[in-house]
């Protein structure tokens, strides 16, 4: 049986590439959006396809954001209560957020230059 229960490393090319996102819950969520750094929040779930394609990238963007974005993963459905609360209504949906507050929205699956975009206009 395949588990697709936490997103997999992208493969490159043998190099080990060192996992940065947090995993986001109810619990740590608030100290996490209001902390010193921006937040990118990827809401995906198991079964979703499109969101194991898109995790590789969060990854590698965690990586290279690393000591400037906080990046983190938030299962829509262990925590359910943070979807409804933004209205999350389709995965994935990655939010921005900058003071503390939802500063962009990215819904669906789309390639590492557009999120990186995204990340960039935080900075």
């Amino acid at each position: 049986m395949n588990s697709c229960s936490d997103p997999q490393p992208p493969n490159l090319g043998g190099k080990k590439l060192k996992i940065m996102e947090v995993t986001i819950t109810s619990e740590n969520f608030e100290s996490l959006k209001n902390g010193e750094q921006p937040l990118v929040v990827d809401f995906w779930a198991t079964w979703c396809g499109p969101c194991r394609m898109v995790s590789p990238i969060i990854s590698e963007l965690a990586n290279e954001y690393d000591g400037r974005i906080t990046v983190g993963k938030c299962d829509v459905e262990e925590n359910e209560d943070l979807a409804v609360e933004f209205g999350i209504r389709n995965i994935p949906t990655i939010l921005f957020f900058k003071g503390g507050m939802v500063v962009d929205k990215i819904v669906g699956a789309q390639p590492k230059a557009k999120l990186q975009e995204k990340f960039e206009a935080l900075l």
